[in-house]
């Protein structure tokens, strides 16, 4: 198990890493690369990039697609080639999990007292789901490759409503894992956005574990004050941050992956934190409760990858 975190194809990223004691990374933004579908010569591009990494000693542990609506019928076909091409990389130069959003079809309905549109749910759906992704998971396994689902809901207040992600909730994922039978389906796991639905990771590691193929490290904070006052549904009460700057375990998040055999790599994912990031001049959304943008100007994302990976390696074996 590394510690590394996500970031483009980007040599300089890859050079920045290696000065700050990361090992890993996820190769994110895959569909905007030089190895992109519409790339011919997608193969050089894939082994150069491959090869810079391994001589600073980082791994890629996953290509991360594309983090859209495959199942959106406008998405479809590009999604596909995406996933292909990908899976075709990832074959290539030896990396064993290929990572996304499943997607969502979204039909609506109106409320027979409101008459308001709302979401048709998404089990109604599971039988297009399976049917998008059976066929990429059995090319995939043919590969030697897996796939990872991402579980953000995309919604608002970090909530699985009105979002786009048909498996943004574990009862979900029970139900394309029986239905798929395919072991090479599985999740790209993030203890943030379970505790944004007062879902306990451990717990859900426990459950889960064999299924989880790829982890993003990012960690949440429930502001009790304000969830007890305003409820679930409003600014503030849920907000994600790096490791060690909300309220997640990690002590026993990661002894539960070794535990349940997780053998891939904690892959921090920045840009959300409201406060270690950098900040543009407009003030971030998710930090207006703080009354002025008093970090206005101050590049700290950097600084927030660090403090979480020394966070992280305290309970990292170092022999792994």
């Amino acid at each position: 198990m590394r510690i590394g975190f996500i970031t483009d194809a980007n040599v300089a990223r890859l050079d920045w890493a290696r000065d700050h004691g990361f090992r890993s990374i996820g190769w994110n933004r895959f569909e905007t690369s030089g190895a992109a579908p519409e790339v011919k010569e997608w193969r050089g591009f894939a082994e150069e990039f491959a090869g810079t990494a391994k001589q600073r000693g980082i791994r890629i542990s996953s290509i991360g697609a594309l983090y859209k609506n495959p199942l959106d019928p406008e998405q479809s076909e590009y999604a596909r080639s995406v996933f292909l091409r990908a899976i075709d990389v990832a074959a290539h130069i030896g990396v064993t999990t290929v990572s996304g959003f499943p997607g969502a079809i979204i039909e609506l309905e109106k409320h027979p007292k409101g008459n308001n549109p709302i979401y048709k749910p998404f089990e109604n759906f599971l039988p297009r789901l399976v049917e998008f992704w059976k066929p990429l998971a059995r090319t995939a396994a043919e590969r030697g490759v897996r796939i990872a689902f991402e579980h953000c809901p995309m919604g608002p207040y970090h909530l699985p409503i009105m979002g786009y992600n048909m498996l943004a909730q574990p009862a979900m994922w029970e139900r394309l894992f029986n239905e798929s039978k395919r072991e090479n389906l599985g999740i790209e796991w993030d203890a943030s956005h379970l505790m944004c639905q007062f879902i306990d990771p451990v717990a859900n590691i426990h459950k889960f574990g064999s299924r989880i193929f790829h982890v993003h490290a990012k960690d949440a904070f429930i502001n009790r004050q304000l969830l007890e006052v305003y409820g679930i549904c409003h600014p503030g009460v849920a907000e994600h941050r790096f490791p060690g700057f909300g309220q997640a375990n990690w002590a026993e998040i990661i002894h539960a992956l070794l535990r349940a055999g997780y053998e891939s790599d904690l892959n921090i994912e920045g840009w959300h934190d409201p406060v270690l990031r950098d900040h543009d001049a407009i003030l971030p959304a998710d930090i207006q409760l703080a009354g002025a943008n008093r970090q206005s100007g101050q590049k700290l994302e950097n600084e927030g990858l660090i403090l979480a990976r020394r966070h992280l390696e305290q309970w990292v074996p170092g022999g792994m």
